[in-house]
């Protein structure tokens, strides 16, 4: 650590500054809270209805046709569940890693937590560190820092005394002492997602048709609750008789037959289910899912917003290329002057790259910014030419190095003087080539150029166009020395020998060759981009870099297949959000651009209809992100971030996101499925409560019943079919296709119902005022209803040619062992039909198939002619 005259903050100093609050304590609550999430969990309008229910039929003692009240227990345990565990993942995500960090107090170094830092604090800013909390830099020795996660921008930033270092960047080389000018919520970062709400619930179609149904009933199940019972104690002999009798206890439970009935409570339940078990999965493969309903919400995206650093690419660098300049020199002395003067002390990210490619340790199969490829692990050689010879040769180890030059911003290059293996001496020069080239130019304005300009002009010619590909290009330049110039400073006027000397570009200095790298592009970024582009979903990169340089990433990765991906800097964007919808139809990479114009584009790509995903990072993304329908997070982003974002990435893996979006169209198009079978018993719950209020018969089944029958032919084979493989794209209109499907099946199964209660006891000589002939017509619809629910059953399994089938032939079976086992029917009332019940039983079920076909048949050919005009529409 360097030797520094600050003495940083007394003792007293650091107490008056706790004492006032001015700690670095982060207040940013990433989730709900604990009791936030029970309480949007347990108060739903569902859990309202059903419990209303539950506690009239426990008023009237009958608590075996109360057993549909669990449902409200287990929706309510699993959501809450889910939740809280999502919760506790995400509470342990954080931006700032919760490493000690070295401050100067009372004129020593040391070591406090992050929070303990204080405002006014003397701040040691070293390599592999975020800055902790906003700070102005009084010393640097070279820092550089990644500032990507704040303003989407992947270069580094050099900082000099006087610049301002903002929480949330990283120091890539050197180090700097800074004083803190702003601690927790004052900070860059927390002022910059200031308006990012920490939680915004998903829309979901889904739970938005269910919520639609659920309000209709609401204002069908009060009225019709009321003349239900209405009509049920009129059949008792009116509300005296019933009431002296005790039989009003019967006409308040079939009355609570119909209204449960009405609500598909195994939907709400299990759509929670297999919302939690998606999210379960998927937290098996590092993903967190934190609101449930962003499960369904992965099916109907169509547009992925991707940000490119930490997304696409891994914020490291790759050194891709050896591009020679000068045939003359031995490639390996080349190499190695090229690894000697990146070996210093604390290389920075560029440096660590091409050391690590020398080295031999280069990533395998990624390719080159100028599109040549390292296939078996190294780095390409090539010709002055651009073509390639092989490998460049592996270095072991450093060089004989006389003098070494650090890097430093200020100068923009390094440089070494090293002895080669001819003992001659040779001074290496690395660094930005405009820079070198520049100081080239000026040394040969006094002396007899090395190199002549059209050769300069040509150099500048290929590093333009390595650059335009999004490639970092160094130029090597190498100067003969002797030793009586080496003794003496190299032939310039120093004091302080070679290493001194090596700030000066001699004449003689002539380029060698180019080091070409490039951002690290994630292994699995290409392969994730071509199943999005097979499965339909449209893909944009959104950077604040260069758009030239996003380009050319966007190129490598093939974002849009063989097709060349077209670019646009956001600064020419216009402001109008229907203008911008229109240019970006035919963009692909949007470079520069602000957080703020992320929202906007989220926001435009709206107006067309789209349903946008984003994924993001950094705190300039957060904005964004809590825009789109659904916010993707990496797990190493800002907490903002996290918050706001549905999905959290937790190991950052671009990988995953396949896997969430075959995951929601999975669960989409298998509730589809089953939603027909709970909404099919809603229609025909109504149906029949209507027929009952309209002709005042008693209620055909009680509330045991259908808790029966509902568990054979929809809750447990919903739960199957809903896990099932599907990989079918979400197609809109859910809401409607369900409808078509239910209201023609429930209209047959109730219309079939009500005509057993309207013809059979006249058949049949029954007295429904007697309970054992009640009992009797309740058999016989029992029947029915569990026969014809299996047909719906059937239709929504089909094809049965698979285990479909077995499922519904097991789900029939089970239906009829429990009709034959006495405690299982004496439970809930349930019988075959015996003696003089079997023919009018047949006789129902073959009427009521018949009803039913009919119905469907109408259904289908309404529908044909109400699809054009809602098109049309």
């Amino acid at each position: 650590m360097p030797h520094v005259d600050e003495p940083g903050l007394g003792p007293e100093e650091v107490a008056r500054h706790v004492a006032a609050g001015e700690t670095n304590v982060q207040r940013t609550r990433t989730t709900r809270t604990v009791g936030q999430i029970i309480v949007s969990n347990v108060f739903t309008l569902f859990n309202g209805i059903i419990l209303a229910c539950m506690v009239v039929v426990l008023l009237t003692g009958r608590w075996k046709d109360a057993v549909f009240g669990f449902v409200i227990i287990i929706n309510t345990l699993i959501g809450v569940f889910t939740e809280l565990k999502s919760k506790r993942t995400l509470d342990r995500l954080s931006i700032l890693v919760r490493s000690k960090n070295l401050v100067r107090r009372g004129g020593r170094n040391v070591e406090v937590a992050l929070e303990d830092i204080v405002l006014g604090d003397t701040l040691w800013i070293r390599v592999g560190e975020q800055v902790p909390a906003d700070a102005r830099i009084v010393e640097s020795w070279g820092l550089e820092l990644d500032e990507s996660m704040l303003t989407g921008e992947s270069r580094t930033v050099p900082k000099k005394p006087g610049d301002m270092a903002l929480s949330g960047a990283t120091a890539v080389s050197g180090l700097a002492l800074a004083r803190v000018t702003a601690v927790g919520s004052n900070g860059y970062a927390a002022k910059l997602t200031a308006e990012a709400k920490v939680f915004t619930k998903t829309h979901s179609d889904l739970q938005d048709g269910i919520n639609r149904i659920l309000k209709a009933m609401t204002f069908i199940v009060v009225p019709l609750c009321i003349l239900l019972i209405i009509t049920q104690m009129n059949h008792y002999g009116g509300w005296s008789a019933a009431i002296a009798s005790g039989e009003w206890r019967d006409a308040v439970v079939s009355s609570v037959a119909g209204v449960v009935g009405m609500i598909p409570e195994g939907l709400v339940l299990l759509t929670s289910l297999n919302f939690a078990i998606a999210a379960m999965r998927l937290a098996r493969k590092n993903t967190l899912v934190q609101e449930l309903e962003a499960v369904e919400t992965l099916a109907r995206v169509d547009c992925l917003n991707l940000d490119k650093t930490g997304t696409i690419t891994d914020g490291g660098i790759d050194f891709n290329a050896l591009r020679l300049v000068d045939d003359s020199r031995p490639v390996a002395d080349v190499a190695q002057a090229l690894y000697d003067a990146c070996d210093e002390d604390t290389p920075n990210a560029t440096g660590r790259a091409i050391l690590d490619g020398l080295r031999g340790a280069g990533r395998g199969a990624d390719s080159g910014a100028d599109g040549h490829t390292a296939a078996d692990g190294g780095v390409d050689l090539l010709s002055p030419d651009g073509t390639r010879r092989g490998l460049a040769p592996t270095v072991a180890s450093r060089g004989d190095v006389v003098a070494r030059l650090p890097f430093s911003s200020a100068r923009k290059f390094s440089a070494v003087l090293e002895r080669g293996r001819d003992g001659a001496l040779t001074a290496w020069f690395m660094g930005a080539p405009e820079v070198l080239m520049a100081r080239m130019q000026e040394a040969h304005s006094s002396a007899s150029p090395a190199a002549s300009a059209p050769a300069l002009t040509e150099l500048s010619d290929t590093v333009a166009g390595l650059a335009a590909t999004g490639a970092r290009v160094l130029l090597l330049l190498a100067a003969p020395v002797d030793d009586a110039d080496a003794a003496h400073g190299m032939g310039a006027s120093t004091a302080d020998g070679p290493a001194s000397a090596l700030a000066v570009i001699p004449a003689c200095a002539r380029p060698v060759a180019l080091a070409v790298c490039s951002e690290s592009v994630r292994d699995d970024a290409q392969e994730t981009l071509a199943w999005f582009r097979e499965q339909g979903v449209r893909c944009r990169v959104i950077s604040g870099d260069n758009p030239l340089t996003v380009a050319a990433i966007a190129r490598r990765v093939r974002l849009r297949g063989d097709a060349e991906p077209r670019a646009i800097d956001a600064r020419t964007l216009p402001d109008d959000v229907d203008e911008l919808a229109d240019v970006l139809e035919d963009v692909d990479v949007i470079g520069r651009v602000l957080p703020n114009q992320k929202k906007a584009i989220v926001q435009a790509l709206h107006r067309r209809g789209h349903v946008v995903a984003m994924t993001g990072d950094g705190v300039n993304d957060a904005l964004a992100l809590k825009e789109a329908d659904l916010g993707i997070a990496m797990g190493n982003a800002a907490p903002a971030t996290k918050a706001v974002a549905q999905v959290v990435l937790v190991d950052s893996k671009f990988s995953h996101l396949p896997d969430v979006v075959a995951r929601g169209r999975q669960v989409m198009a298998n509730m589809e499925r089953v939603a027909s079978l709970f909404l099919t018993k809603t229609a025909y719950s109504a149906i029949v409560s209507l027929g009952v209020v309209l002709t005042g018969i008693p209620f055909p089944y009680l509330p045991r019943h259908i808790t029966y029958i509902g568990s054979l032919t929809i809750g447990i084979p919903a739960f199957f079919l809903a896990l099932a493989p599907n990989t079918r794209r979400y197609i809109p209109g859910f809401l409607g296709r369900v409808l078509r499907f239910s209201i023609p099946n429930g209209a047959g199964i109730a219309i079939s119902l009500l005509c057993c209660s309207w013809i059979l006891p006249g058949v049949m000589g029954w007295d429904l005022s007697r309970a054992a002939d009640l009992s009797d017509l309740r058999a016989t619809c029992v029947i029915v209803l569990f026969a014809l629910s299996l047909i719906v059953l059937a239709r929504v399994a089909s094809p049965l040619a698979s285990w479909r089938g077995g499922l519904v032939a097991l789900c029939a079976a089970a239906g009829v062992a429990g009709m034959v086992i006495p405690q299982v029917a004496a439970f809930f009332e349930v019988a075959l039909p015996v003696g003089a019940l079997v023919t009018p039983t047949v006789a129902a079920l073959g009427i009521g198939a018949a009803i039913m076909a009919a119905s469907v048949m109408i259904g289908a050919a309404i529908g044909r002619r109400v699809a054009p005009a809602v098109k049309a529409q």
